[in-house]
């Protein structure tokens, strides 16, 4: 965990808070000035309030490209109701005989709403504002789900390699924050009431929220220079990994400055690199990944005589302008396993020695097995070989490999490059009639960055890495990362050293 990460976190909470509160405050404003219009408004915020965050942003995902703009647009709507409620609340308590006053003296309704009975019930206001901020602190762990950055990405990271010096950081970090703000926001929250509110006293937290997400303006909208290659950093080790050699070949044989962004999974990167208004340039991708999840296709569709790499980078230039570098050699194929008691008690080598045990075994695996995305998942798996399993268990990607070594379920399916397979004690099964096709690691890359960077042979550059990296291999260095704990940038520069591709 970095310090850039705490302020980047801190960046996204307080650009959501800046917007509730300038959405929210003319909402309560006409909720209590329009008592028609306040059934709906609250309704409507209620009920953005009892969207599970996640599914918030996934859905604001399917309008806005991925990072930190859905993640902030998310939390805005899900701190709305705490500004909303309390400035309609705050408006309703502001003693009567001072709304009277102030008619009497021939003061407009619009007047008298802002200059006189807002500052007073400025107190309760600032309640809703305060509880907005401190809640946005821990909604922003879900920017990592969508590119957005900040520490969940950290929490992500610790729980799936179980790491409890992560989880604990990126933990404590959280509740650092959470405790420094709400203090601070109580300590001023207690000394406005105690002083009436007033219009200076409003001036001073916003003051103080302005400044502090001009300070951290840097870490939230990092300026792109034209001479840029883009990428982002991967939710695997792998994609990682593959993605921080890139920028140390790149780098070291051309004058070219290549930047990794915020973390994205596999599908949101694709969406991110295709379109007239992608956000990077290039992505470590898979053959069959670009068949069957990207393009929507599947094996059958593959014509006689023809490769799926070949077809997918046919199909992928047609359709998006996109083509696939060279292999790098591995194959991160879909594999089935097993714990090591189910393997020693059933002495199973393939997939089909499954068949007349699967009524006593438990199959579990991360929820994205079990959807209908792409034809490589559970359901066709299952029926293509006949199994029927005791019992299946959906879970996050994060805990399978913990659930696994507890024994939570017997089989699940592993990628068969990643090096927790080793960690938990997982035993590989043969896919003995080749249910699975292949994942040929490939570099996906736009044709037109090939185009804006002509001088530097990128595609030279990047096929050195061509055929240079066995499962073995892939295994080994995510084995390190995941689990013997080094870094990533260590892990790639060791390689590509030991590969002749860089010097030392």
């Amino acid at each position: 965990m970095t310090w850039a990460l705490v302020w980047e976190h801190l960046f996204i909470v307080l650009a959501a808070s800046i917007l509730s509160i300038v959405i929210g405050l003319p909402l309560g404003i006409l909720a209590y000035t329009y008592p028609k219009t306040r059934a709906v408004i609250l309704r409507v915020v209620d009920v953005l309030q009892t969207i599970p965050a996640l599914a918030l942003l996934g859905i604001i995902m399917v309008v806005l490209s991925p990072g930190k703009l859905t993640v902030i647009t998310g939390i805005t709507l899900y701190s709305l109701l705490p500004v909303v409620r309390n400035t309609c609340l705050g408006l309703q308590e502001v003693d009567p005989g001072v709304k009277e006053a102030a008619r009497g003296m021939g003061m407009s309704k619009a007047y008298r709403t802002l200059v006189v009975e807002f500052p007073l019930a400025f107190p309760t206001v600032f309640t809703g504002i305060r509880i907005a901020v401190v809640n946005a602190i821990g909604t922003a762990v879900f920017a990592a789900f969508v590119g957005g950055g900040g520490l969940g990405s950290v929490i992500n990271r610790g729980i799936r390699i179980q790491d409890m010096g992560l989880i604990l950081s990126g933990t404590g970090a959280l509740m650092v924050i959470s405790v420094l703000l709400d203090l601070l926001m109580g300590w001023f929250e207690k000394n406005v009431k105690k002083h009436g509110g007033g219009a200076k006293t409003m001036w001073i937290p916003v003051a103080a929220i302005l400044a502090a997400f001009i300070a951290l303006l840097p870490y939230g909208i990092k300026p792109v220079g034209t001479g840029e290659l883009l990428l982002y950093d991967g939710d695997y080790s792998e994609t990682q990994l593959m993605h921080h050699m890139v920028k140390m070949l790149v780098e070291d044989r051309t004058d070219l400055t290549v930047t990794i962004q915020d973390q994205m999974s596999q599908v949101n990167n694709f969406k991110a690199l295709i379109g007239d208004s992608h956000t990077c340039d290039l992505m470590i991708s898979y053959d069959g990944t670009l068949l069957t999840t990207f393009l929507q296709m599947d094996t059958a569709d593959v014509p006689e005589g023809m490769s799926i790499y070949d077809f997918a980078n046919q199909t992928a230039k047609e359709r998006y302008s996109l083509c696939l570098l060279e292999k790098l050699g591995f194959d991160n194929t879909y594999a089935i396993a097993v714990t090591q008691d189910t393997a020693q008690h059933y002495a199973v080598e393939t997939v089909s020695d499954l068949i007349p045990i699967a009524g006593e075994l438990v199959f579990g695996a991360e929820h994205e097995f079990f959807t209908q995305e792409g034809s490589m998942k559970y359901g066709p798996f299952v029926q293509f070989y006949g199994l029927t399993f005791k019992d299946e268990m959906s879970v996050d990607v994060s805990l399978k490999y913990a659930a696994a070594e507890k024994g939570s379920f017997d089989v699940t399916e592993v990628y068969a490059t990643d090096g927790l397979n080793r960690k938990a004690g997982l035993k590989v099964l043969e896919d003995d009639q080749n249910f699975f096709p292949d994942y040929n690691g490939a570099f996906l890359v736009r044709e037109d960055t090939f185009e804006r960077f002509a001088d530097a042979d990128l595609a030279g550059i990047l096929n050195l890495l061509a055929g240079q990296i066995a499962n073995d291999d892939m295994v080994e260095m995510t084995y390190q990362v995941d689990v013997q704990k080094r870094t990533i940038d260590e892990v790639a520069r060791e390689f590509l050293i030991s590969r002749g591709l860089l010097s030392i």
